[in-house]
């Protein structure tokens, strides 16, 4: 299963929609109904499953699901750690 995937998997099961459902431009909160309590749970579990670490001020700017692959190595948007700064915060 490649990262995409995979982070896709990890955001289903957070929210009421199957990993084929979720699309970039789905917003974490007014999409996918996160809260800020399941988004800092959401990350501790992206950060051991794909072992990666978000700096959490930026994580928190996040609002999409593109916005977050852009973080994620190995997906066709991901980028180096640090190399995005979102630009709105999310909570």
């Amino acid at each position: 299963m490649d990262h995409k995937q995979e982070f896709l998997e990890i955001v289903a099961k957070y929210c009421d929609k199957d990993a084929s459902e979720i699309t970039e431009d789905m917003r974490f909160r007014e999409d996918l109904g996160f809260n800020s309590l399941s988004f800092m749970t959401f990350l501790g579990d992206l950060e051991d499953t794909l072992d990666v670490e978000l700096e959490e001020d930026e994580a928190l700017r996040i609002t999409t699901i593109g916005e977050a692959l852009e973080y994620i190595p190995g997906t066709e948007r991901g980028q180096e750690q640090g190399g995005r700064r979102p630009s709105q915060k999310w909570f």
